[in-house]
């Protein structure tokens, strides 16, 4: 399911190749928003809410991170503040697609985005607007329990902590950055969909809702997943993300496979 050759051992790339990957990746955002395949959402409706929840899911603001500026995991609730203001309510009609820059936004100072905590090359750094992808990463959980349908999803190429309290399987979240690495989301199904996103002083709340009930239930499971010592020196670690699908009787009619996953463990790999 994954090419054991790779990823490569670590890259060090200049600074000037890195600044112009950056812009060349930016423009062809921009160019392929502007001739999208399909239309996307941007209606938005806080107040009202569709009826039937199709799926929820809640993490914690704050997560007991060694050696981790706490500062700027308090400033990344700010930071989800004003994302989830673009965000809640938004109706996904069917055929539409959900593109999260393009409604988040560049997050800049000038909007009220704090010094939050970003992974850069394996490296744990702040930037503006760090911390977004913690509603990025929730956004990705819950679609992947619902009818709707991935069709663009990153993740970082390496892994920064250990399992601390980790709920969810290795390689479930969904990384992004301004604006070439993105989160989109289509709407294939039949009926429109709502995105609900809130905050409270502990969690970040998410639903997806719809005007039908769902007929299908998901289940999200890790297979073949394995630490390996690479030639390099260093540890990676893979897995295979799937997931069972079960009609309203709880019968098991379908085993979908959603993604391979790879990355450079930047901890040691026998931590308890």
């Amino acid at each position: 399911m994954y090419d054991s050759a790779l990823p490569r051992p670590p890259v060090q790339r200049s600074r000037l190749r890195l600044v112009l990957g950056q812009a060349f990746f930016t423009g062809r955002r921009y160019l392929q928003w502007l001739f999208p395949g399909n239309p996307y959402a941007s209606f938005i409706d806080p107040v009202s809410s569709l009826p039937y929840i199709i799926a929820s899911h809640q993490t914690p603001l704050i997560r007991p991170l060694q050696k981790a500026d706490m500062q700027l995991q308090y400033n990344k609730i700010t930071n989800l503040r004003l994302a989830a203001e673009r965000l809640n309510g938004l109706v996904v009609q069917p055929g539409e697609a959900f593109s999260f820059w393009r409604l988040v936004g560049k997050p800049t100072r000038r909007k009220g985005y704090l010094q939050g905590m970003v992974l850069s090359n394996g490296a744990v750094c702040s930037g503006t607007g760090g911390g977004l992808c913690q509603l990025s990463n929730l956004i990705y959980w819950m679609t992947l329990h619902s009818s709707l349908t991935v069709t663009e999803r990153s993740r970082h190429n390496y892994d920064v902590f250990p399992d601390s309290n980790r709920l969810q399987p290795f390689g479930s979240g969904a990384t992004v950055v301004y604006n070439y690495v993105d989160l989109k989301i289509n709407n294939n199904t039949e009926w429109p969909y709502q995105l609900l996103i809130k905050l409270d002083d502990q969690n970040l709340y998410g639903e997806w809702r719809s005007s039908q009930p769902l007929t299908l239930r998901y289940e999200v499971y890790e297979r073949e997943h394995i630490i390996k010592a690479e030639w390099w020196g260093g540890y990676t670690r893979n897995n295979v993300l799937a997931r069972k699908v079960y009609d309203l009787n709880d019968r098991e009619i379908g085993d979908e496979f959603i993604c391979a996953n790879q990355a450079i463990m930047m901890y040691p790999p026998m931590l308890p």
